[in-house]
């Protein structure tokens, strides 16, 4: 995936479009994200899932086949730099792709 260094697209903050820098950065996992947000593993473990009585309709259905194999790319992740307010956005949803260029 070839991607330029400056794209021209819109700025939640200035609320206009501008010229920004591209950026790659890599994605952290649910391990290295702050241990006060939503999905880290503290809090995960806090909100008591896979807890409780019963067997949570485990063991009444035989088991699935498990799906093996390591995918083959990562997903993207870029952050844009706004060259006017100079505010970073990151994108919103990465997409897969096994190499990424900035050109």
């Amino acid at each position: 995936m070839k991607k330029p260094k400056i794209l021209k697209r819109h700025c939640p903050y200035c609320k206009k479009h501008t010229e920004q820098k591209v950026a790659q950065n890599k994605s952290k996992g649910r391990n290295a994200t702050h241990p006060l947000s939503v999905g880290s593993k503290k809090r995960v473990r806090a909100r008591g899932e896979r807890r409780g009585t019963g067997n949570l309709g485990r063991y009444s259905k035989p088991p699935k086949p498990k799906r093996t194999g390591k995918k083959l790319s990562k997903k993207t992740d870029f952050r844009y730099n706004c060259s006017v307010c100079k505010k970073t956005k990151a994108q919103s949803s990465g997409i897969r792709a096994k190499k990424v260029e900035l050109i």
